[in-house]
């Protein structure tokens, strides 16, 4: 009875010709074991389990994105540490060839920047060397002046110990001395050297520290954290190099004094007459 109430409601569904390309079609996919897939209720957590996988099985990706810049600092320790890292950049005065201060940076021993200054030299700035300083007439038009920034900078590095590379070209520029047995210049530190030669900073970063830098535009920031970190990285051996520094000298002070000879009693060393 049902059978036939269903005919009377589709009556030309019973009659009408299958088209010629659909049975053709069915006949392939029934030649092929064909069989349509049923929805299942755990397809939407097995795409999302495989899309989870996926970001899981990428190791190598993540660990390139998070990867940290070994310049970074390890804390958020702002303090005035005993040792200062520092890092100038110039700017050409006169006819150009004479170097001026145009910025100077100082971090502490963790690389968290204490102080970082654009500086307004007292000469007229003819060439900003840009391409290297990366300083712009815009820094320098609310600069501060040399003899603040000079006093600033004295007050604190003194009595402490002072990283950086090529350090007397720094010192020059600010027109500042500082006590060579405090002083740790990663330019003259003899297992950085390279045949008596030196080495500039990139090619120490790159080679003891893994980090690229002063790739165009130099980063005084980045120039005097790498300095600090490549001191951080030997100072036990390099404080240890300087103590037989001081030892030896000391020695040879010493050597000397006994040297000298002993004058007898009344004895200038001038011929007396007779």
């Amino acid at each position: 009875m049902e059978k036939q109430q269903e005919k009377k409601k589709n009556p030309k569904q019973q009659h009408l010709p299958l088209n010629p390309n659909w049975a053709q079609l069915q006949q392939k996919l029934k030649s092929h074991g064909f069989r349509p897939s049923r929805p299942s209720n755990n397809s939407n957590s097995e795409t999302q389990k495989s899309i989870l996988g996926k970001r899981k099985d990428r190791p190598d990706q993540a660990s390139d994105e998070s990867q940290l810049n070994p310049l970074a600092p390890t804390n958020d320790d702002f303090s005035l540490t005993d040792v200062i890292a520092i890092d100038c950049e110039m700017v050409g005065t006169g006819q150009g060839n004479r170097s001026a201060l145009g910025r100077v940076t100082l971090v502490n021993q963790w690389g968290n920047v204490m102080h970082d200054e654009f500086v307004r030299p007292i000469e007229r700035v003819v060439d900003f060397r840009t391409k290297i300083s990366g300083i712009r007439p815009q820094h320098l038009r609310k600069a501060k002046d040399f003899p603040t920034v000079q006093k600033k900078v004295a007050e604190m590095i003194k009595g402490r110990v002072l990283v950086g590379h090529a350090l007397s070209n720094d010192l020059k520029a600010l027109l500042l001395s500082h006590p060579k047995k405090d002083m740790r210049d990663t330019s003259e530190y003899q297992p950085f050297l390279k045949e008596g030669r030196r080495k500039a900073l990139r090619h120490l970063a790159a080679e003891f520290l893994g980090a690229k830098i002063q790739n165009g535009e130099h980063c005084p920031i980045e120039d005097a954290r790498a300095a600090m970190l490549l001191y951080q990285k030997n100072k036990k051996q390099w404080e240890k190099s300087i103590k037989d520094q001081m030892r030896m000298k000391q020695k040879q002070k010493k050597r000397k004094h006994k040297k000298k000879p002993k004058l007898a009693p009344g004895v200038n060393g001038a011929a007396t007459a007779s």
